[in-house]
């Protein structure tokens, strides 16, 4: 039996515009054949909405819910700012964000296959209609869930471009709002030194080692190395304070670092999750550089 990688089904939903359960079905039923695939879901009208697939949505809103034991967080994204104020988006995303806490989704896939509630419709096949009613791409792009019995849970929502999950062991709901708040402006890489990636630190070692030889140079070659480490060690250590959690200095108060903040009130950072609406996708500059030729074409 042929794998149907998660890469298949990306390739059939950028060809098709389908949802990832049904792309994956299609391919499980064509052995993982791309073209008989396309074919198969022309023929069943799944692939009705292929022009729209190829277009890029940066736009759209995240949406964060919580409730006793369990909070979520969606980002839906459109193509355009114009659209995250249409009503039918935003029934949408609070169709997918109720969907997300009523569910037992635990990733993207299963909240997308998940029955809305009341209704037969599943997530991916009411972003399909809603695709066809707004004329714009529309993509559910990523999904978070905490639950947690004992800990802290908090979260806080800038605007709908930004929103942060925090989980804490000890404090108050008041504390995990403020560290998440702070995670929201802040942008902190991990929680601790330790969670810095290995080729993150190797990098970052290389490029101070480059910078600190251009001050040393023309000095003792015995003293060189030793200047060198010294510098590297230092700027190396700035660098883990400004992009860990608990090395950055709380922005409710910059003397005191959010580690000292949670020690202070006797609470422990368990996890954290951060979305910026949009981060990591990258515009597809030929599609909109033809669109600008061609509106500037018809209008001369």
């Amino acid at each position: 039996m042929v794998e149907i990688t998660a890469a298949l089904v990306k390739t059939l939903r950028a060809r098709t515009g389908s949802g990832m359960m049904e792309c994956k079905k299609a391919l499980q039923e064509t052995s993982g054949d791309i073209e008989a695939a396309v074919e198969l879901m022309r023929k069943s009208g799944q692939a009705k909405a292929d022009n729209k697939a190829s277009r890029i949505a940066m736009e759209g809103l995240i949406a964060i819910k919580q409730m006793a034991g369990k909070i979520v967080m969606v980002e839906t994204n459109c193509e355009t700012d114009f659209v995250t104020n249409n009503s039918d988006f935003r029934n949408f995303v609070n169709v997918v964000i109720d969907t997300a806490i009523s569910s037992q989704a635990v990733d993207l896939e299963t909240l997308l296959s998940s029955k809305i509630s009341n209704d037969r419709d599943s997530v991916e096949q009411e972003r399909q209609h809603c695709v066809a009613k707004i004329g714009e791409n529309i993509i559910v792009r990523r999904f978070a869930r905490f639950i947690s019995a004992k800990g802290v849970l908090g979260c806080y929502l800038h605007g709908t471009r930004i929103g942060v999950l925090v989980e804490l062991d000890g404090g108050d709901a008041e504390l995990a709002k403020d560290i998440s708040m702070h995670i929201a402006a802040s942008r902190p890489l991990c929680i601790s030194t330790e969670q810095v990636p290995d080729e993150i630190i190797a990098k970052e070692q290389e490029i101070y080692a480059v910078q600190a030889a251009e001050t040393v140079r023309g000095k003792p070659a015995n003293i060189v190395d030793k200047i060198v480490s010294k510098i590297v060690e230092g700027r190396l250590r700035k660098y883990l304070e400004s992009v860990t959690l608990l090395g950055q200095n709380f922005v409710k108060n910059p003397d005191q670092s959010v580690a000292e903040l949670l020690s202070s009130r006797h609470a422990r950072i368990i996890r954290f999750q951060r979305f910026e609406l949009g981060e990591g996708i990258e515009k597809n500059q030929q599609i909109f550089g033809d669109s600008m030729i061609n509106n500037k074409s018809d209008s001369g």
